[in-house]
């Protein structure tokens, strides 16, 4: 049996056939569908190639194998992951001028986002408190934060993301759905599921609030108690350039948190405010889209060592472009 007779024999209301999912996008304007291909198209290449810069240069680098820049390239890693779960699909259907999607592929993609922002989320947390024993601790640092715990903190994470994902998915699967179902993204959001299906979503909706409470409230409020002793620890600081310095370090991940909760509470904001529309989809680019494009320019230009890495990266990528770009032509007189 496929992956799509497992979940169509698993949906209730459902036993014969899956239903068929449709996604409108961001507009159904032809003028537009060009521009928005090559817009995302752009947006996307630049995430990857960011994110995996950022790891080669982490992985590379022997003075970045400390627990910061550990954690900071499992968090590019996470955002090349987020950005290609929705965004490839969204291509090739604008590319095809198709709308569908699979009921298995849609129920795929609402688990790996679910995942994959899970994790950004407890990644956050986690670097938030390497910055607060960095700087409240330093002296107890390389002790504290040794390698098996580091470890401990990434499998904790992945393993709490999957189980997370695991339960929402599972509650979508009890769901019934029309035969045809639109859904106003360029996605499969599960608000969006939830919004569509025939069945009472109350369960539903209650364990969004319960694992949202629980799973992703922890890690929001270990960046809160991690930052409040930062700051009171720097405040502390007798020396301008040690507060200077203590800022500095914690600039980077500081932005990104902001820039990843902010984007969060937007979407929050609008799924109450405005119904099912086109127009609610558009600021899910914002935490789907724009954090993991802005996380690898936010970390190369605030951190001077990060800097540094990458730059030698890019030059010597760029003579190797130069490189074989020059063979090729020398091949092809």
């Amino acid at each position: 049996m496929g992956l799509n007779g497992f979940i169509s024999s698993l949906a209730p209301g459902n036993l014969t056939e899956a239903p068929i999912f449709l996604l409108l996008g961001l507009t159904d304007d032809p003028d537009l569908q060009p521009v928005l291909f090559w817009l995302f198209l752009t947006m996307y290449i630049v995430t990857i190639l960011g994110n995996l810069l950022i790891v080669l240069a982490v992985v590379s680098d022997p003075h970045l194998h400390t627990p910061m820049y550990f954690f900071l390239s499992h968090l590019s890693i996470t955002d090349i992951c987020i950005s290609s779960c929705t965004i490839p699909k969204m291509l090739v259907n604008i590319q095809t001028q198709t709308q569908s999607i699979t009921y298995a592929c849609c129920l795929a993609q609402t688990f790996f986002v679910i995942v994959f922002t899970s994790l950004e989320n407890c990644l956050l947390g986690v670097m938030a408190y390497d910055r607060y024993v960095a700087i409240c601790h330093p002296l107890r640092y390389t002790v504290i934060m040794n390698q098996s715990l580091c470890m401990l903190l990434i499998a904790l994470s992945l393993l709490g993301s999957v189980a997370v994902s695991l339960i929402h998915t599972l509650m979508v699967l009890r769901l019934s759905y029309p035969s045809k179902v639109l859904i106003s993204h360029f996605f499969c959001e599960l608000a969006q599921l939830l919004k569509l299906t025939c069945s009472d979503t109350f369960i539903n909706t209650l364990m969004i609030y319960l694992v949202a409470a629980t799973f992703a409230g922890i890690p929001f409020s270990g960046i809160i108690f991690s930052y409040t002793q930062i700051f009171s620890s720097v405040l502390r600081m007798p020396s301008a350039q040690g507060k200077q310095k203590a800022f500095s370090t914690c600039g980077s991940h500081l932005s990104v948190v902001l820039l990843f909760y902010g984007t969060t509470l937007g979407i929050y904001i609008n799924s109450t405010v405005v119904e099912t529309s086109r127009i609610s989809s558009i600021p899910s680019v914002m935490y789907l889209v724009v954090p993991q494009l802005m996380n690898p320019f936010i970390y190369s230009l605030r951190n001077k060592d990060m800097k540094g890495a990458v730059r030698g990266h890019i030059g010597r990528i760029s003579k190797l472009v130069m490189y074989i770009a020059f063979s090729i032509k020398q091949f092809s007189e």
